[in-house]
């Protein structure tokens, strides 16, 4: 063999050398797909469960279509908080149904005498009446089934939450964390300078609330200094003309909350869809360790002391609507 073939010879072992270095990377690097806005998604996607009082305001409708249009999350179960949550309950089968998700299993959750008025009943009770199974064990079956796994997603008063610590507080203890919307830290409702207030989920379950902030569950908050972001008339006309099966449903049920309590604004805010968004964007909400004390009349009150809770201060809204309105608009998953 002469010099220049021995060369070569060298060049090619070298050459099938990186290759195999290369194959290897590749081979320790988690399998991605991609989604809408260019976003890695994972080929497991996250175990979510979601308990809601859909079918007061608006915004919970928002979300729970957001979360069902992600490939990021995979929904074990709804649980419906707070009143009537048997009506709440048919409204989720109906606009599970109307959206091609009908094979999530919708349940009810702890019973609760209120006055608040359910501004999209009548939706709801164009869905066939049936019992449901009691979301509070549904939810501790699904955290029993998936150890460490599964994220609850919570955007209602706490009743069912209060429940299920109460109920088993060791399988609680096994859930991945918590996602909430709910309190107020340094911002009320309004302006950005109006002061703290309680906040409406806290507000109607102060001992829920604080048996979650107790509980050693990771809890990941985000409260109104981060979650009023408001879905406006140009945003929502452009939405609704979508003419897809989601989009139809939203436009149907905005139209009853508007027309049912002609009190509020008609812009909503989208309190809820922050919160779900964070679940698989967690870029648009930085969050912050901070200890959370939840007092008698719901306020929830930064104090001294080891943090209990991550909290989201400030969102990036221009983000979030983009993805919010990609993602309602766009096709299944």
């Amino acid at each position: 063999m002469n010099i220049q073939s021995e060369g070569r010879g060298w060049d090619g072992l070298r050459i099938l050398m990186m290759l195999f270095c290369l194959l290897s990377l590749a081979a320790m690097i988690p399998r991605v797909s991609f989604s809408q806005g260019k976003q890695a998604v994972p080929a497991h996607p996250q175990l979510v469960w979601v308990d809601t009082d859909i079918g007061d305001d608006i915004d919970d409708v928002f979300a729970l279509g957001l979360i069902v249009r992600s490939p990021e999350l995979k929904v074990l179960g709804v649980s419906t908080a707070f009143g009537d949550t048997e009506t709440r309950a048919r409204l989720t089968d109906r606009f599970m149904g109307a959206i091609g998700a009908s094979d999530i299993p919708v349940t009810a959750g702890v019973h609760t005498e209120t006055n608040n008025l359910m501004t999209q009943k009548a939706y709801a009770l164009q869905s066939p009446a049936r019992t449901h199974a009691d979301g509070v064990q549904a939810m501790l079956e699904a955290i029993q089934k998936h150890p460490g796994e599964v994220t609850l997603i919570a955007i209602g008063p706490l009743f069912n939450v209060g429940a299920a610590i109460e109920r088993d507080p060791r399988t609680f203890h096994q859930l991945k964390r918590v996602v909430m919307m709910g309190g107020s830290v340094y911002r009320g409702y309004g302006a950005a300078t109006a002061a703290p207030m309680p906040e409406w989920n806290i507000l109607q379950d102060p001992k829920g609330a604080a048996k979650l902030f107790a509980s050693g569950v990771p809890i990941f908050m985000m409260p109104l200094d981060s979650t009023q972001v408001q879905l406006e008339e140009v945003a929502r006309k452009a939405l609704f003309a979508g003419g897809t099966p989601l989009t139809e449903q939203l436009k149907q049920l905005y139209g009853e909350w508007s027309a049912t309590a002609p009190n509020h604004p008609q812009t909503p805010t989208l309190f809820d869809p922050v919160a779900a968004a964070y679940t698989f964007r967690p870029d648009l909400c930085p969050m912050k360790p901070m200890r959370i004390e939840v007092d008698t009349k719901g306020m929830t009150k930064p104090v001294e002391g080891k943090p209990n809770a991550e909290v989201c201060l400030k969102s990036d809204e221009k983000v979030f609507l983009g993805l919010l309105t990609g993602r309602l608009e766009g096709p299944s998953k």
